[in-house]
């Protein structure tokens, strides 16, 4: 029974590298890689984290393969995405001004109403 198991599990493994490459096992595609020149390593992390103008990319529980080819570094890495705006802290303390409202407020107001200063203050005088 232990021999039909593996049988069928090098079977599977077969389809998948077949599918990358045909009639390459993973074993045969590292050191292909390495002969090339290309390196690649898994790095362990809990949260990537890239900032752009006015907003954040989060990237929370990724998994990342440091790839380095020719001298060059570059990775690859997925996971669960969201995006975070980043808020103005004058649209905050504008929101503030003009409801008498907490800092925490105007944050989740602001948050809800994607940066617009006018639905924030709309939102926070209806309640």
């Amino acid at each position: 029974m232990e021999k039909i198991l593996h049988s069928d599990l090098k079977k599977e493994l077969k389809k998948r590298c077949d599918f990358m490459i045909p009639n390459m096992n993973p074993k045969q595609m590292e050191k292909m890689m390495k002969q090339m020149g290309i390196n690649s390593k898994e790095i362990s992390a809990k949260r990537v984290v890239i900032e752009r103008e006015g907003e954040k990319i989060i990237i929370d529980d990724p998994q990342i393969t440091e790839i380095t080819m020719q001298g060059k570094t570059s990775f690859q890495m997925h996971g669960i995405v969201r995006v975070e705006t980043a808020v103005n802290e004058d649209d905050v303390k504008m929101v503030m001004e003009q409801t008498t409202c907490t800092r925490e407020q105007a944050l989740e107001a602001l948050k809800n109403s994607n940066g617009d200063i006018a639905q924030a203050i709309i939102e926070l005088k209806k309640e």
